[in-house]
């Protein structure tokens, strides 16, 4: 589950973790009236203007039609102002939203931290995931922060740092001091620089964050380490031991498909492709996706119905399915372990006569428990629909239907 910057930052304040101050606002007047409380705060007649997507690029992406980008430095209450009414409601596209862009409902009006003082300020990026190779925690880490950090980390990789850090023992005082000193930091800075990575690694696990991305991790003129920016991803899995946290969940960033499938517990990922996809199990879900690109089609979706479905759930993931109008045929591809092929039939069945008329062909391959019995229900209900035994069949009559 993907969190807005200013949510993000939030919890990480919980976790004594110093971030860029700001107010979530989704009005133009609202993001005035955030401007003046924080230039009474801070004594700064400079903010910063960020879109809240859930999207990396914002400071390069441009509202489009406009010039307006998604992140912009504003003088005064007029200019916080005009650049909201230019953001709010907007479609933000960036390098990482595709051409589709997303639409800005909200935006965060930070302080200005770029001030003036005794000492230059740095931009650093540092990040924390699970390298799933070592089956360890790893922070990323470099002095090069900002905007162009997938540049660096493709033409300079030399200058990306990695520290491990193995589950049982957690983030040891050593490595926090050999992250700062790597980042070239010394006296007050390279002190606020241990703490800040000791509070945020503490943050990635008691959060039980799947990502926790900090770029740029800022040096202030007066010697401070903060967080301006904050991308961070919860495992979903975990999300049991936050029910505070699932209150966060901002339903209107994701794929309406996806959210729709949540609700009948299907596991469902939309992709490009002609041929819908309605399997039982991942694994073989993923080699039916194999199976139909070498039959010459591309998956449309990956759907995995789990090992309890029924007529309701079939149906649930028939009419998720023919909502993409690109699906020229569907494949379902069964195997009976948990569930009975005879319930997954008579799903296919029902639902077929509850959509009503379905234009695209439907390729139904069935084995396992009540294999024979379901392959008789579809052939006895007079439906159009295409029964195969072995997979290779089945991959068969997906090219001739999208061929």
């Amino acid at each position: 589950m993907n969190l807005h910057e200013y949510q993000a930052k939030e919890l990480l304040k919980k976790y004594n973790v110093p971030v860029q101050e700001g107010i979530p606002v989704d009005t133009p007047e609202k993001a005035e009236e955030a401007y003046k409380q924080l230039k009474v705060q801070f004594g700064n007649n400079f903010a910063v203007v960020k879109a809240q997507i859930h999207a990396g690029g914002r400071g390069k992406g441009k509202i489009r039609g406009t010039e307006q980008r998604g992140v912009a430095v504003a003088k005064s209450a007029q200019d916080v102002k005009d650049i909201a009414g230019n953001l709010l409601g907007g479609t933000l596209v960036t390098i990482q939203t595709g051409e589709a862009g997303k639409v800005v409902n909200k935006i965060l009006v930070a302080q200005d931290v770029y001030y003036p003082g005794a000492n230059p300020v740095k931009e650093f990026y540092l990040s924390i995931l699970m390298d799933r190779g070592n089956g360890q925690n790893v922070i990323m880490y470099s002095t090069e922060g900002g905007m162009d950090i997938e540049e660096v980390a493709h033409n300079t990789p030399d200058k990306i740092f990695k520290e491990w850090v193995h589950p049982g023992g957690g983030l040891l005082p050593f490595q926090a001091r050999k992250i700062a000193f790597n980042l070239g930091l010394s006296g007050e800075a390279f002190k606020n620089c241990v703490k800040f990575v000791t509070n945020l690694y503490n943050a990635y696990v008691g959060l039980d964050c799947a990502m926790l991305e900090i770029n740029p991790l800022f040096k202030t003129s007066d010697e401070k380490i903060i967080a301006v920016d904050c991308k961070m991803g919860l495992d979903d899995n975990a999300l049991m031991r936050h029910s505070d946290l699932e209150a966060l969940r901002d339903i209107s960033e994701e794929d309406p498909t996806e959210v729709e499938a949540g609700k009948f517990n299907l596991n469902f990922v939309k992709l490009d492709g002609n041929v819908g996809c309605m399997v039982n199990g991942a694994g073989l879900a993923m080699a039916t996706m194999d199976m139909i690109k070498l039959s010459g089609g591309e998956p449309a979706n990956f759907l995995d119905v789990g090992g309890t479905a029924n007529a309701t759930t079939v149906e649930a993931g028939f009419r998720i399915i023919l909502k993409d109008p690109k699906v020229k045929a569907i494949l379902i591809n069964i195997f009976g372990g948990i569930v009975r092929c005879d319930r997954v039939a008579q799903g296919v069945i029902d639902a077929y006569k509850s959509i009503g008329n379905i234009e695209v062909p439907i390729i139904v391959r069935l084995q396992g428990t009540n294999a024979e019995e379901a392959k008789k229900l579809i052939e006895e209900s007079g439906l159009k629909v295409q029964s195969a035994i072995l997979l290779s069949e089945a991959a068969a009559l997906v090219n001739k239907a999208v061929a």
